[in-house]
């Protein structure tokens, strides 16, 4: 082992491996390092094994932001973050080689392809001597061990909200480490700008850049606003995308900015000025992201294959010209439209939008849910490998508690009613900006004396509907009737 004499000296270093926990804030593995005595190496590896999705780029640039605060944040305390990229054993068995360390601390991750890694990876570890420990953060429950009363996972979640609600009270958050004994070795660590997250040519992340604050400040302070201010009206709001009625707290969660142990207790502890339906209804949005994590723990290729296996025979047409014009924000329905280009300028779209839009791709134009799933892997901010499956495969109908299959969702009706002075739309769909609010929603109903007052011309500066809704809507209901039990 390459170690000088002040190495040998002194108490054998600890390293702690970040990953989806960009945070120094109830991290309880940091916590435990700390609380040796010993040195901590903190580390981030990126692996880029074939076992696991890349990140899409709107997410890589959210990376390169949230660990460049995670080091400032880890410098204060006396610690360098050291940066890598490689199979995450080979890398952290070079680390442990080169610098004695005995332990290595890090907090739990839940999906499959990461569950295999870090279980492969602990084995190895503790065979080789090491002292090893995985921590919670990423959830309330651990999917493991939350059962039915017949010993087997949740697939409906309205159970398994009622039983993780109010059989388990949340421990508090960990306080942030006061300081951490710093290794006396420079390690070799990768310039963090040499990993290229960031767009150069073309910079596409303005708009980004204009809707987000990546890191753990950012996540911590809008918590408190929104607690402090936006909860109040959530059940009714959060379904209003003109509107700031959501928590926007998705991409911070997504990168571990924040926990929900956090959360829950921020929703103990404050003084909040909104009725209790509106802080149960948001506790219940933190449970749906519990319960798609654990339907991916119990369900590991919930990505790609469907829940209900009866979707396999399901006639997909997977037309590439409309699922393109669907990506471009470009099929003539308003809502649909302003919904992808809120999504591919900010990197994040509004949830009753995501429904729209994922019901419009799915059931009006038949093509594949996964189709959906992949292009929202790649755009979103906030992609998370649960929570992005789990809710493709519920608007689809094949997944757990599952919307019914002939729930399909009208555009029109659906932007009449949460947008019905058609705002969103005429903040994402710019041409169709002067157009009365009586056609906003269906500008192909209005007269041509009605279009060409608002400059609008269906067909060069805005599409015609690629499909007829309800044409589209009767060929659906009739293939999914031929699925044999899709409820």
């Amino acid at each position: 082992m390459v170690r000088d004499e002040q190495t040998k000296a002194q108490p054998r270093p600890v390293l702690i491996l970040f990953r989806d926990d960009l945070r120094i804030h109830d991290n309880r593995a940091l916590s435990a390092a700390a609380d040796t005595g010993a040195p901590v190496i903190p580390v981030y590896i990126r692996d880029r094994e074939p076992a696991r999705r890349d990140l899409g780029a709107a997410r890589l640039w959210w990376l390169h932001h949230s660990l460049s605060e995670l080091a400032g944040a880890l410098q204060k305390l006396g610690a360098h973050l050291v940066l890598q990229a490689g199979p995450t054993a080979t890398t952290l068995h070079t680390l442990i080689e080169e610098t004695g360390a005995t332990a290595v601390f890090w907090n739990r991750r839940y999906d499959p392809a990461c569950i295999e890694l870090d279980s492969s990876l602990k084995l190895d570890l503790r065979n080789r001597g090491l002292h090893v420990e995985s921590f919670d953060g990423h959830l309330l429950h651990e999917p493991s061990l939350t059962k039915t009363g017949g010993g087997t996972s949740y697939k409906v979640f309205t159970p398994f909200w009622r039983s993780l609600s109010g059989h388990i009270e949340p421990r508090d958050p960990v306080d942030a480490p006061k300081a951490l004994k710093p290794y006396p070795r420079k390690l070799a660590s990768d310039d963090l700008k040499d990993w290229n997250l960031l767009p150069t040519a073309p910079d596409w992340a303005k708009r980004i850049r204009e809707a987000w604050t990546p890191g753990e400040t950012a996540a911590r302070a809008r918590l408190d606003d929104f607690l402090g201010d936006a909860i109040k009206g959530y059940a009714e709001r959060r379904d209003l995308p003109s509107v700031n009625g959501t928590s926007r707290l998705s991409p911070h969660l997504a990168f571990g900015e924040i926990t929900p142990f956090q959360i829950f207790r921020a929703l103990r502890s404050k003084t909040i000025d909104a009725p209790t339906g509106d802080v149960d209804t948001f506790r219940k949005e933190v449970g749906w992201r519990e319960f798609s994590y654990h339907l991916l723990f119990h369900n590991p290729d919930l990505a790609t294959q469907n829940f209900n296996p009866s979707f396999d025979a399901f006639a997909w047409e997977n037309d590439g010209k409309l699922l393109k014009a669907w990506q471009k924000g470009q099929t003539g329905y308003p809502i649909v439209d302003a919904g992808m280009r809120q999504l591919w300028q900010s990197g994040w779209m509004h949830n009753r939008v995501r429904m729209i839009t994922a019901s419009f791709l799915i059931k009006h134009l038949l093509v594949d849910w996964r189709k959906g799933e992949a292009w929202f892997w790649d755009t979103l901010v906030d992609a998370d490998p649960a929570n992005n499956a789990a809710s493709w495969q519920w608007v689809a109908g094949s997944g757990a508690d599952a919307s019914p299959y002939f729930r399909i969702f009208n555009p029109i009706l659906q932007g009449e009613k949460f947008d019905p002075k058609g705002d969103y739309i005429r903040r994402f769909v710019p041409e169709l900006s002067e157009l009365p609010d009586k056609y906003i929603h269906s500008p192909w109903a209005a007269s041509k004396d009605v279009l060409d007052a608002a400059g609008v011309k269906l067909g060069t500066n805005y599409p015609v509907p690629v499909v007829d809704h309800k044409k589209a809507r009767d060929r659906a209901l009739q293939l999914y009737k031929r699925l044999k039990g899709p409820s």
